[in-house]
Formats: structure tokens, C-alpha cells, sequence
């Protein structure tokens, strides 16, 4: 099985280190193996390994070396520099990747700075699925239920029971909460996080209060804020923020939350839907400013008055696409009106699951079937 990322890690993988990160098991490790026969792995997890990461001894015949889990190692980004300072990626190929988010280096300023490329990695969706069955009698109506039903990490996908599902999800959550957590912090409450992501489960598609959730949770905002920031570093959940030309402002607006796994969402159809939307933009988005450097933002907007588009892609700092997701109505929503005059650039689309036709309406807002549309997503 090929994945999404194969052709562009070949082609980026060359003087520069490549930062491959996204969520536990979503299929880096097979990824990276697969991408060169003539390739030396290593796992900072792996004891027999550690020896690789002291003392720099590791294959120096193989074309491709692959470190996992370096993030764990006590300046790790330290060690990449020499390692790069010394001309090493002149002579082999280096990837590293990781479960938590590696591409905080970029956030920094530090010394990785202009030695690495970053891409993120995402679990399966409609698109991606749509090239694995074009030979297959699957319809997209089938991968999507399946998708709300086991979620698009590969091994729960391809299996394809609730059974395996729910012991999978079991051992997944667990490791991420008792070992990845664990190795990333000194937070001791990890029942009180697990509650948290319990109830964003049940809340998807809703701004998120961080006041309500710490009442909910008894305990105190500046908590909830620092337990929210971890379960996205470990890539469980992903914030949309609210759109505003003031940045600043916008990132103290209440936010909205999504997950990674789209199987975890509890609550009906429509916000299951919306998660698996949020997801594959985001996929698409980061996808386009990793591969190919345009830059994009996944946001809401939401006025006082609760007018409201569920999605606003921005490209190069631009709002680009307008998005509202609807389960069953076909007409175009009034929300387009409100806000086309304060976006009259952006391409307008209601994403419609169960749907007749599709057609445009004479202000241009295209109603498209939801299925159709994500499976060929391009935000070209």
C-alpha cells in the first residue's frame, strides 16, 4: 500500500534533514521503511538502539537512515545540528520522525533552523481511499461510513470490525496517555486529561469554553489551556481557531477541536461529518504547505450575532474558500449572503451528504455532493 506521502518524501529527502511527525500509528514507521530498500532504522524507544544515538554508530553504507522517536533524546535538535554541521547529510539521506510534534523546531528560532524540511503525516481519508479502490467494488458511501465507524488509522481501517476497533482505541489511548504523555511532561493527572478528551468528544463542531471545561472538570482554566496544548502536541486533537485579521485577538476567541481519529467523535451524524471534513481540509492544507510551500489556515467564522460558516481556508494569508457542511439541505445557506460581501474572493461551496444534484446558484455558491467533492479535494 502506497500512502499519499511516498513520491514527495523521495523527492524532498536530499541535503536537509526531513521531520516526518502525525499521530501514534497513523503509518510513519511503514512509510519510512518503504521508502528505499537500502535503509538503516533506529528507535530511541529500543534499547539495543541507544548506542546509535550516544555515539553516533549507526550504518554509514545505507543510502536512507531513519531515527524514530528521537524527540525522547535530551537535546535532540542539538545532536541533529552536529550531525549536520559536520556534512553527514552530504553523504547519506536522513529522516526523523515521531509521535509527538517535532515540528515544534520550526516554532523556536533555534539551531535546526534552515537544516530540515517538516512534513506532517494524517490517517486515511476519502481521497486517499479513492486511489486504494479504484479496482475495488467499495463505494465512497461505504469508506465513509466505515471511516465514522473505525477511523482512518491504517491497521482498525483495514481490519474493519467494531470488535478490533474498540481494543485497538483501548491499547492506543493508553500508550499515548501513560508513555507518551509521560515522556513529555511531568503532568501526574492523567485520568483528569483523558476525562478531558472525553468530553471534546462530545462537543465537536462546538466552540470551546475553557472556563465551562474546567468547571466541568473542577479545576482551574490555566490547567485546561496546558492540558489542551498536550493533547494536541500528541496530535489526539487539532484546534480551529476563529478567523480575524487581528492573529493575536483571533488565538483568544474560543476555538473549536477535532479529532485525529474521526471514530472517537460522539454525537450524531452531523458533527461525525464535520469532524471527518475538518480533518481531510487540514489534511489537504498542510499537505500543500509542506509539499509544495503555500502556506494555508484551517478556521470558522462566527460573529456575535451567530452567523456562521463552518470552515475558512486561507491560502498565502488569503481567505481562499468559504465551507459549509450540511447533512441533508440543499439550499444554499443564508450565512453565504451575510458574509459574501466581506469575502467576495473566496469560492463558496456547501458540502451536501445526502444530495440530488449538484448545481451552483446564481450568487455562485456550488452545492456539492460532500462525498464526491472531498474524494477529489483539491483547493487549487
Amino acid at each position: 500500500m502506497q500512502r499519499y506521502l511516498s513520491t514527495p518524501l523521495n523527492e524532498l529527502l536530499g541535503n536537509k534533514f526531513v521531520l516526518l511527525t502525525g499521530p501514534r500509528q497513523v503509518g510513519k514507521t511503514t512509510l519510512a521503511k518503504s521508502l528505499s530498500a537500502d535503509s538503516a532504522y533506529y528507535n530511541y524507544d529500543i534499547r539495543k538502539d541507544w548506542g546509535v544515538f550516544r555515539n553516533s554508530q549507526w550504518d554509514r553504507d545505507k543510502k536512507l537512515v531513519i531515527f524514530d522517536e528521537l524527540h525522547k533524546m535530551k537535546k535532540w535538535k542539538l545532536w541533529l545540528k552536529g550531525l549536520y554541521d559536520e556534512g553527514l547529510t552530504q553523504k547519506q539521506k536522513f529522516l526523523v520522525t515521531g509521535s509527538a510534534r517535532l515540528d515544534i523546531a520550526r516554532k523556536m528560532g533555534d539551531s535546526l533552523a534552515g537544516r530540515f524540511f517538516s512534513v506532517r503525516f494524517h490517517p486515511l481519508d476519502l481521497k486517499e481511499l479513492r486511489g486504494f479502490n479504484s479496482s475495488q467494488s467499495q463505494t465512497l458511501h461505504e469508506a465513509y461510513t466505515k471511516l465514522l465507524k473505525v477511523g482512518g488509522f491504517p491497521e482498525p481501517y483495514f481490519q474493519g470490525t467494531d470488535r478490533f476497533y474498540n481494543l485497538w482505541s483501548r491499547t492506543h489511548n493508553d500508550i499515548i496517555l501513560r508513555q507518551d504523555l509521560i515522556s513529555l511532561t511531568a503532568v501526574r493527572d492523567l485520568d483528569g486529561i483523558a476525562n478531558l478528551a472525553e468530553l471534546l468528544a462530545e462537543r465537536v463542531g462546538s466552540t470551546i469554553s475553557f472556563s465551562s471545561l474546567a468547571q466541568d472538570l473542577q479545576r482551574d482554566d490555566k490547567t485546561i489551556k496546558q492540558w489542551l496544548g498536550l493533547l494536541e502536541q500528541l496530535y489526539v486533537v487539532f484546534r480551529v481557531n476563529p478567523y480575524a485579521k487581528n492573529i493575536v485577538r483571533g488565538l483568544k476567541k474560543a476555538g473549536k477541536y477535532y479529532f485525529y481519529d474521526c471514530a472517537r467523535v460522539r454525537g450524531e451524524e452531523p458533527q461525525k461529518l464535520e469532524n471527518l471534513v475538518a480533518l481531510a481540509l487540514k489534511k489537504e492544507i498542510e499537505f500543500q504547505e509542506d509539499i509544495n510551500g503555500v502556506r494555508g489556515a484551517l478556521q470558522f467564522i462566527q460573529t456575535k450575532e451567530k452567523n456562521e460558516i463552518d470552515f475558512l481556508v486561507t491560502q498565502n494569508n488569503r481567505p481562499a474558500h468559504l465551507i459549509e457542511v450540511k447533512l441533508s439541505d440543499a439550499s444554499p445557506s443564508r450565512n453565504f449572503h451575510y458574509f459574501s460581501d466581506l469575502f467576495p474572493k473566496c469560492r463558496q461551496v456547501q458540502l451536501v451528504l445526502n444530495l440530488d444534484r449538484e448545481y451552483s446558484s446564481k450568487e455562485g455558491i456550488e452545492i456539492r455532493s460532500a462525498l464526491d467533492w472531498l474524494a477529489k479535494l483539491d483547493l487549487g
